[in-house]
């Protein structure tokens, strides 16, 4: 069993612990979701991409990155220097992230929020939406069936939620196009199989992707360098975890990534 099936087999057990019927009436009651898509896609003169910039204290591939971060203050470090939106893991057992940290983001912070975690069932949608989310992540290769994927992402247009569609290579990408009123991919650049990393997989799989569907690169992005070469590659935003959580200076490496001057 592959760390992706690990992670799947998880998640069924917390789907079956949820209460579906509850969580559907506090998504139904909840705010209506901020525009992910818009704050992201909002072009500068630079046409630099935009920051997604991601609460993170661990992951499978490089163990634990910032254990004694206090994720709220690096939030606000985030919006007050140039971040466009911020992703929130909230994985527990394989990330160490929580809903109710994304819960608190909300509450204190006025930009998009995306719950990044394993999507497989719409309870756990309705839970994104009723915890503040503007957007989540739905992963190709965690949703091997077309039809679950496709569902998935009708159920986050019915909730408000902006779907962000991950894919690692062509033959993801190839069922994500499918989707019906597809509006946004990520790009991720690692490799499941073997946990690699290559800026290549963004370059070498947006010249597939139509100039209507907006495209974020994952994985991988450190410098300023790496953002101009995704830049020139048209990605209209990137996704950044571990250079921002692990940088001994929060605030500008967000400046540096973001190509934001305060």
């Amino acid at each position: 069993m592959n760390i992706l099936e690990k992670i799947i087999a998880q998640k069924k057990l917390e789907i079956a612990a949820l209460d579906a019927p509850a969580l559907r009436r506090a998504a139904d009651s909840a705010p209506a979701p901020r525009d992910f898509l818009a704050a992201i896609t909002r072009r500068r003169p630079e046409l630099r991409p935009s920051l997604i910039a991601e609460l993170k204290r661990a992951s499978p591939s490089k163990g634990i990155l910032a254990p004694h971060l206090d994720l709220l203050q690096v939030a606000q470090l985030y919006a007050q220097n140039g971040a466009a939106a911020i992703s929130v893991l909230t994985d527990e057992k394989f990330f160490q992230g929580k809903l109710e940290t994304l819960r608190q983001v909300r509450s204190i912070n006025d930009l998009p929020l995306l719950r990044k975690d394993f999507l497989i069932a719409e309870a756990q949608l309705h839970q994104a939406r009723a915890a503040g989310a503007d957007a989540i992540l739905l992963i190709a290769a965690a949703l091997p069936d077309d039809a679950r994927l496709a569902d998935l992402h009708a159920c986050a247009q019915n909730l408000a939620l902006t779907a962000l569609v991950e894919v690692h290579d062509a033959a993801e990408l190839e069922r994500a196009l499918k989707i019906s009123n597809l509006k946004l991919i990520g790009i991720n650049n690692r490799n499941l199989a073997t946990f690699d990393v290559s800026l290549e997989t963004t370059e070498r799989l947006r010249p597939q992707i139509p100039p209507e569907i907006a495209v974020v690169a994952e994985s991988g992005i450190f410098t300023a360098a790496d953002v101009s070469r995704l830049a020139a590659a048209r990605v209209d935003a990137i996704l950044v975890g571990e250079a921002l959580v692990t940088a001994p200076d929060i605030p500008a490496k967000v400046r540096e990534l973001s190509g934001v001057t305060l």
